[in-house]
């Protein structure tokens, strides 16, 4: 049976603010930067180590409008700390792969998140909106460290039903979170399964201070 650790990082004793401004990690690169040509590459990989990490420079909002402006808005967890509950969303969509991708190449993926902007009370229960995700991935040789694939941005948009349609998805156990997950792991599947692949490399974000999340704390990896 193939091990897969999962290892999530995350920025912890962050205080829970809201953000006037909106400063992704991508914003302030130039254009030219971000623009690369494709590679062709075909993948058949067996993903033996997932680490996902939160930057602690990504701003979070907890107000209640439309549309806060900020890095991170997730309601799908109460109130806490939003870097480490993001993080283990990742890892637990990662988790779900263990037995599944078993190809040719043993392989490391690095998620660094760029944005996640989920909706807020007001927008959910009113008129809906959009899950926005945007992360960096990089996968690695395991044996070698070589980079594969990236760094390269993932973009990947999941809609919201809003009013009494997003009133019967909690009703029928379809919570914030439970679709998050899911739809995470679809993306993941999606980046890392078999197949050919055309994928543009962009810039890797700047180095952050990530902290080990509580679980990797006390047991050291996710088996």
């Amino acid at each position: 049976m193939k091990l897969l650790r999962i290892v999530a990082l995350a920025a912890l004793g962050l205080g829970v603010a809201g953000c006037t401004s909106v400063d992704t990690v991508t914003r302030n690169q130039p254009v030219d930067d971000l623009i690369a040509a494709p590679a062709q590459i075909e993948r058949s990989y067996t993903v033996t180590n997932v680490v996902a990490m939160v930057p602690a420079s990504l701003k979070v909002s907890e107000r209640n409008g439309y549309y806060p402006f900020a890095d991170i808005v997730w309601r799908g967890d109460p109130v806490g700390n939003r870097h480490m509950q993001l993080a283990q969303i990742f890892e637990t969509a990662a988790a779900r792969h263990a037995e599944t991708l078993q190809g040719d190449v043993p392989v490391v993926a690095e998620v660094v998140l760029n944005r996640f902007h989920g909706v807020t009370e007001r927008t959910r229960f009113s008129v809906g909106g959009v899950y926005n995700v945007v992360f960096t991935l990089t996968v690695k040789h395991a044996e070698t460290g070589a980079i594969i694939e990236g760094p390269r941005l993932v973009e990947a948009n999941l809609p919201a039903p809003g009013g009494e349609a997003a009133l019967a998805l909690e009703h029928a156990g379809q919570t914030e979170k439970v679709r998050m997950t899911d739809f995470l792991t679809t993306v993941l599947a999606r980046e890392l399964g078999a197949g050919p692949a055309e994928v543009a490399p962009v810039p890797v974000p700047g180095d952050d201070e990530l902290i080990v999340s509580q679980a990797v704390q006390q047991t050291g990896v996710f088996r």
